[in-house]
């Protein structure tokens, strides 16, 4: 049986030794009494919403361009594989440049930076004269997303206040769906080269928006900028709330460890225990299907018997999928993370919640580096699959890949019960700290 974070005794679990809030002062810091928290996460997750924009872009795009009149566009089979899985390609290397950035430039001025390869993508499949181009733009976009899926979620979770990090850490799925939903939609409408000039836009909200938003307060004490990290959290919690509780927690937890993560602190268990947990959950997620899928949703349901036209179908599971993280996103906090993963599908479950769950469970000083090591490892697996979901379908029909989807959601459970902590109400100090101790417990 899982015991709790909170409660358990012992100098461990001694996470902020100097004083205890008040009830009526954990009242005032945990309560989400200043809109300013959800607007520097609306802006940020934005990126999101590029990301899962362009993720999808292939869906209506590859069978445009399968029936084009222009030689240099017209694709085959083979260069409709590339177009659609350059793209993870593209995110893997954007995870393993935030392994850098993350911590170089700072989780916001990192999302910021993803702004220039996504327009410059959009750009050159917009105006798209050769295959190159569209593989060249692909790329860069993808790029772009992994970046933001690395620094995207650790961002959010560092700015929000554990009663609402649930909430808010679903944001960034809830956007990348709409934003899927929204290409999907847009699909019915525009030409394939608009649909790319239409993928500008939030990309430019985006980096307007951010530029007004403060960094996370934890980076920036994690670089001895100490006025400024007060100046951040007093501007996200809101001039009538005591943050001092707060800002000594986080000073306390970074005080207590260095900067960057040794290869010495990375064989203690408290390190690569969580790392290593996150990194099965990111590869776990991709190995269901759910990228391939996506990419080739409208040549997929092309491929069968379905009443409605494929276009439409692929705008009504753009939808239901919006539906089912919206659901994820008001009952995380209250159901808890473990439960969904347990009882709900991808879209309420596994879409969002790992990459919630990759944001909490980190340790500080290897946040950084290791999302960025697991989105390198979920796109790595992406490219693979979606490069050889088409290939495997036309050799041996559709049931395969979808009968070895099933397979690994089976394994995912069981990882899920064994390995898979709880940690909804938790402020990312405690769960940090209750890693610390070993106890194997916390994991079952």
């Amino acid at each position: 049986m899982q015991e709790p974070l909170l409660g358990a005794e012992g100098p461990d679990y001694d996470t902020f030794p100097e004083k205890s809030p008040s009830p009526g002062e954990r009242t005032r810091v945990g309560a989400p009494q200043n809109k300013r928290v959800f607007l520097a996460t609306f802006a940020a997750v934005l990126g999101n919403f590029s990301f899962g924009y362009a993720l999808v872009y292939t869906s209506p795009v590859i069978p445009a361009l399968e029936h084009s009149l222009d030689p240099d566009l017209s694709l085959t089979k083979t260069q409709a594989s590339w177009f659609g899985s350059v793209f993870t390609l593209g995110a893997a290397a954007g995870g393993l440049s935030a392994m850098v950035l993350n911590d170089l430039l700072g989780r916001k001025l990192s999302i910021m930076f993803s702004a220039v390869p996504s327009a410059a993508g959009y750009a050159l499949m917009a105006g798209a004269h050769g295959f190159w181009m569209l593989l060249l733009g692909r790329t860069l976009t993808g790029f772009a997303g992994g970046l933001t899926a690395a620094c995207i979620p650790v961002y959010v979770s560092e700015i929000a206040t554990p009663s609402v990090r649930g909430a808010l850490g679903a944001t960034p799925q809830l956007m990348a769906v709409f934003g899927s939903l929204s290409l999907y939609a847009l699909g019915l409408l525009l030409p394939w080269r608009w649909l790319a000039v239409a993928g500008e836009g939030p990309v430019l909200i985006m980096i307007l928006l951010l530029s007004f938003m403060p960094n996370s307060p934890r980076f920036l004490l994690s670089r001895g900028r100490d006025t400024e990290a007060l100046r951040a959290l007093a501007w996200l919690r809101g001039a009538d709330t005591d943050i001092r509780w707060e800002f000594q927690q986080i000073e306390d937890n970074i005080r207590r460890q260095s900067t960057h993560m040794s290869w010495a602190e990375a064989r203690n268990p408290h390190m690569y225990r969580p790392i290593l947990i996150a990194l099965l959950m990111r590869f776990l997620q991709q190995l269901m299907g759910i990228t391939p899928i996506l990419v080739y949703l409208q040549p997929i349901f092309e491929s069968t018997a379905v009443l409605l036209p494929p276009k439409d179908d692929a705008a009504i599971v753009g939808a239901v999928r919006l539906f089912s993280v919206l659901i994820a996103a008001l009952t995380m906090d209250l159901a808890g993370r473990k439960v969904l993963l347990f009882i709900s599908g991808y879209a309420m479950g596994w879409g969002p919640i790992t990459w919630l769950l990759m944001s909490e469970i980190l340790p500080l000083q290897a946040r950084g580096v290791a999302s960025g090591l697991c989105v390198l490892v979920s796109w790595l697996t992406a490219f693979a699959l979606t490069k050889s979901f088409l290939l495997v379908v036309n050799a041996f029909g559709l049931h395969v890949p979808f009968f070895f989807f099933a397979a690994i959601c089976l394994a995912s459970l069981v990882f899920t019960g064994c390995w898979v902590p709880e940690t909804k109400g938790r402020s990312l100090e405690q769960i940090e700290s209750f890693f610390r101790t070993g106890r194997r417990s916390f994991l079952h």
